[in-house]
């Protein structure tokens, strides 16, 4: 399997529910850095994974639409604890929605897989991995 890796960064705010969270409960900011890897069993016909600009763009678009936002003023997140690893399922589900789109070329559409990491930090992250 080959695979392409690109980074971007996001900056939220967000609060939980639960006592499991912790003093998380409370209103908080977070910087994850995020990496979305794309897989494939073979090289397309350019002997790439996918177009790196492309996809470095399309991470970008995906995270302008949560950055510097209170996720908990966001109505599709409402009542929603969004942890680090729902908010990896929600950024790769947007980037194969992107990629169904065409938006990251008409060979992309071979891609096998996408995998989004957000880091919290440089001991902890968490992945969400889903077919494209």
């Amino acid at each position: 399997m080959f695979s392409v890796t690109v980074r971007d960064h996001v900056m939220v705010a967000h609060s939980f529910h639960g006592e499991v969270f912790g003093p998380a409960q409370r209103l908080h900011g977070a910087t994850f850095v995020v990496d979305a890897t794309f897989r494939r069993a073979e090289l397309d016909a350019d002997n790439i994974v996918v177009d790196i600009g492309r996809a470095t763009q399309e991470l970008g678009a995906v995270l302008a639409e949560l950055n510097y936002r209170n996720l908990d003023e966001v109505p599709e997140f409402a009542g929603v604890n969004t942890s680090t690893e729902f908010l990896a399922r929600v950024v790769a589900d947007r980037l194969a929605g992107r990629v169904h789109a065409g938006a990251l070329g008409e060979a992309a559409r071979g891609l096998d897989g996408i995998v989004v990491s957000l880091h919290e930090s440089h001991v902890a992250w968490a992945s969400y991995e889903r077919a494209v």
